[in-house]
């Protein structure tokens, strides 16, 4: 056994080409044993672990800078710098995140889980050597999938008169989350099937240094060629081609399935009993409505930008959608321009990503799309704190991010009937751009009929009608405002108005007017951080008044890798603990 015996790459560097590449089968089985039991990337990592031996076996990191774009391929990074115990023994899966990370190691030098971003970083560092008069080599390792993003290409472009030794790595293994989609994927196959000598060269053309290395999983060809290009004074591309999901038949053969994937069957690949969902989902029902919309329409256009996955837009699906679905790769400033154009032009385009990855595009959403009042539909996946929790893929930001953009209607849904209902009423009327948080909790039903328009001024519902306290609650908190209204009456005898405010941009100045005759406190629960979201903006109409506004959300910070449960505590938002607030106001009134 070898990797039992890696604490740091200076231990890796004392094997032999052999010797590696028994490690490298070792490593390939402890990722494929954690990943059957333990949800996180697959296919990403199998495919990188020779390359990852050999980046360490050539250059001496810490002091050599490596920096991995979006960290999907950086388990084999972790496992031969000081962490092999996350990903061999069970008792310690927990004690890594699932992107490079510095609080855990010197050898990681960002907290990525943004894409596209390796290169202009990596560059920054090395900009930073040569000023102060470093020695140390840099490295910045990018896979294919990447290269659509805007800031890859900048960072290609910026490279090409960079004076100094710069390696960029580009791991080719013809896929992004799903498969690629640009033309600049015809000039990497070109230069695959040419073995690297096809003047359709997008690396050339900017300017760089080039390479290739087919044997992209062989460890011995791939030290070669590193130290090839190790000691050079300019930037230099160096091509190779992998294989995702190298190893493990289910991974190669299934690739977008195996990208991410919670615990499987080592045999068949398939999800465990445990962890496989069959019900009804808010993601099915979005797929289910695109289609049938689609199909009613040819005015409908479904874009994204990578992550078909958000809605469940299998391969069989998008394939339905025809040239009604337009994906543009991890671009998500092109799909939000790209959806302003179309609609401008008469069509009903429909973009969807994860809230966190709409960040990226802030400027095309105020500049491109609200600006211009362009009709466009997003729906936005985990914008909620009951969404993903990795504090680069966390929601909480979208709220405040959103609703104060002029122009956009930001709507949070509190059941299937409800979101389909927003669907429908977005995709009909041309006077705003709409935002419609996915919900991130389980599918519930309405009880009841559901509002049929959302256009401003906004009008919220009035789910149960009570006095002295109001509590709003918007999407995912639903449920909790409901909780803490049965619990008030049932424990304190207090029977509050509860609100679904639907539209989480604007507010009902009516209904919160109306409010002041028989209610002394309004409780606000905020699905996002505090600073800047809709109970800001509740707090702020109440200003002038003697009504007394109770916010409950996050404070502003970073939110890492936490259980909801443990955090809603925290925050003084369990059912109880929002009971015992609401009436303390109302005493202190």
């Amino acid at each position: 056994m070898y990797l039992e015996k890696i604490n740091s790459p200076a231990d890796l560097k004392k094997l032999s080409i052999e010797e590696m590449t028994e490690l490298a089968a070792e490593m390939r089985e402890a990722l494929i044993v954690r990943a059957s039991r333990h949800m996180g990337h697959v296919g990403p990592d199998l495919g990188f672990i020779e390359a990852t031996i050999a980046l360490h076996a050539v250059f001496s990191s810490p002091e050599d800078k490596i920096i991995y774009d979006i960290s999907h391929q950086t388990y084999p990074h972790k496992m031969l710098t000081g962490r092999r115990e996350a990903y061999t023994d069970p008792a310690h899966y927990d004690d890594v995140s699932a992107y490079s990370n510095p609080k855990e190691s010197p050898h990681d030098f960002f907290e990525l889980g943004h894409t596209s971003v390796s290169i202009d970083l990596a560059l920054g560092m090395a900009k930073a050597r040569e000023l102060l008069g470093g020695t140390e080599k840099v490295i910045a390792v990018i896979g294919d999938g990447s290269l659509s993003g805007g800031e890859a290409l900048e960072g290609l472009n910026t490279a090409g008169e960079f004076k100094g030794q710069f390696l960029i790595l580009v791991n080719d293994n013809q896929m992004s989350i799903a498969e690629n989609h640009g033309g600049l994927y015809a000039s990497l196959k070109a230069l695959r099937e040419s073995n690297g000598t096809s003047e359709n060269n997008l690396f050339r053309a900017m300017g760089l240094d080039y390479r290739y290395e087919a044997a992209g999983n062989d460890i011995g060809a791939l030290i070669r060629a590193l130290n090839a290009v190790k000691d050079l004074d300019h930037p230099v591309v160096l091509h190779i081609n992998t294989l995702k999901g190298k190893g493990y038949g289910p991974a190669e053969t299934r690739k977008e399935e195996f990208h991410w994937h919670f615990p499987f069957d080592r045999e068949s690949g398939e999800t465990l009993p445990d962890f496989r969902f069959e019900g009804e989902s808010y993601e099915e029902a979005t797929a289910d409505f695109l289609l049938q919309a689609a199909a009613e329409d040819p005015a409908v256009l479904v874009l994204t930008s990578g992550v078909p996955g958000t809605v469940d837009l299998t391969p069989a699906r998008r394939a339905m959608l025809g040239a009604q679905y337009l994906d543009v790769g991890i671009a998500e400033q092109t799909a939000l321009a790209i959806a302003s154009g179309a609609a401008k032009r008469g069509a009903k385009p429909v973009y969807f990503t994860e809230a966190t990855f709409l960040q990226r595009a802030y400027d095309q959403l105020v500049h491109d799309i609200c600006i211009q009042k362009s009709p466009v539909t997003m729906l936005l996946g985990s914008a909620s704190l009951f969404g993903m929790s990795d504090v680069t893929h966390s929601g909480v930001l979208a709220l405040p991010m959103l609703c104060n953009i002029p122009e956009l209607i930001v709507l949070a849904p509190t059941s299937v009937e409800e979101y389909l209902s927003m669907l429908r009423w977005s995709l009909k009327q041309r006077e705003n751009p709409v935002a419609i948080l996915i919900p991130s909790t389980e599918l519930c039903h309405a009880t009841g009929p559901v509002r049929e328009s959302f256009s401003l001024p906004a009008h919220y519902e009035i789910v149960s009608r009570g006095r002295e306290a109001a509590i709003l609650a918007p999407g995912d908190m639903q449920a909790l405002g409901k909780k803490t209204a049965a619990l008030l009456e049932e424990k304190y005898g207090l029977r509050p108005t509860l609100v679904n405010p639907g539209v989480v941009s604007d507010l009902d100045e009516a209904l919160l007017s109306s409010l002041r005759e028989d209610h002394r406190t309004v409780l606000v629960l905020e699905d996002a951080l505090l600073s800047g979201g809709f109970g800001a903006k509740v707090a702020s109409f109440y200003g002038d008044s003697e009504m007394k506004v109770v916010l409950r959300g996050l404070p502003k910070a970073f939110y890492d890798r936490y259980r909801i449960s443990t955090l809603l505590k925290a925050k003084g938002m369990t059912p109880e603990q929002l009971a015992e607030s609401v009436v303390d106001a109302i005493g202190k009134n």
